[in-house]
């Protein structure tokens, strides 16, 4: 497997999505109660295809015959990220806690090697390995508060079944994304996936505002989360986590999704006066020496 190496530019491109998706973790919170989850994930993506349609009409018209082509796959490609990673993100947050749902997305890097190379025929070094463990090792302590028995605490429920899905449809997508992306401009691609998403979400939130009874309730701060939720880490994470994936390979990326819980801890500090603890550097430092042995040759 070749070195990647890691430039600026690459390094950017690697965390800015994290960093999103932690600011997504945050006001998702903010929006519990008043947003339901799966209408949220649909509000969300309906915000990022209308912004999105205007710049990317050009290139569905003229990639039309590929588009048809290749519906099969980009159907798959948006039913596993559009409409499913953050519905069942959302999901797990209604009937499960933080750090169970982040214990288990923090998983990634493990489901990536095991899917790769049970579906893509991908091999792996023991490094490798070693790296989504200590990645593993260093949210799980950041997670923990330095504190092991705090694992014996962890009990599932509903939303970790629903965290779990989650970290899998992911998985998927990124290898998906990384070994059968069609020939076609980004925002031509993503808009294809936001499409299947959308049509897919609308039946489960029709049953979830009207079977469930949980209503949407409209405010300035709910327009704020749902702005917010349809820009950011939406449309501006998914272009950059493309150009990553298409720099680094899929494996590094995913490595550099365990750093979303520690970014988290950053804007828990700014936005909700949550100081950071010894623990938080060590998780890093955990983080760091797996996410340099996952790039190596």
């Amino acid at each position: 497997m070749n070195k990647t190496r890691i430039d600026p530019t690459t390094l950017f491109l690697l965390t800015f999505p994290p960093l999103a998706w932690a600011g997504n973790a945050i006001v998702g919170r903010m929006a519990a109660g008043t947003i339901p989850p799966i209408t949220l994930n649909l509000v969300r993506w309906i915000i990022a295809g209308l912004l999105l349609a205007p710049y990317a009409w050009r290139g569905v018209v003229a990639h039309r015959d590929t588009l048809r082509r290749h519906a099969g796959i980009l159907t798959a490609m948006g039913l596993l990220s559009i409409a499913s990673y953050n519905a069942f993100q959302y999901l797990a947050l209604t009937t499960s806690t933080p750090i169970n749902v982040t214990l288990i997305g923090a998983s990634t890097p493990l489901f990536l090697l095991i899917i790769g190379a049970g579906f893509f025929r991908e091999r792996f070094r023991s490094w490798h390995v070693a790296g989504a463990v200590l990645c593993l090792v260093g949210v799980t302590f950041v997670l923990m508060r330095g504190e092991p028995q705090r694992l014996t605490q962890l009990a599932f429920v509903p939303g970790d079944l629903y965290m779990l899905a989650a970290t899998v449809a992911w998985s998927f997508y990124t290898w998906l994304l990384r070994k059968n992306r069609p020939d076609l401009p980004l925002p031509a691609l993503l808009l294809a996936q936001i499409v299947t998403g959308v049509i897919a979400s609308i039946p489960l939130s029709v049953w979830e505002i009207s079977v469930l009874a949980h209503p949407l309730q409209w405010s300035g701060r709910v327009a704020w989360i749902l702005l917010y939720v349809g820009t950011v880490p939406s449309l501006l994470a998914y272009f950059v986590w493309d150009r990553a994936i298409a720099r680094a390979g899929a494996q590094l990326p995913v490595f550099f999704i365990t750093l979303t819980p520690l970014f988290a801890a950053v804007l828990s500090t700014v936005l909700l006066g949550e100081s950071p603890h010894w623990y938080h550097g060590i998780g890093l430092a955990f983080i760091a020496v797996g996410i340099w042995l996952a790039q190596r040759r």
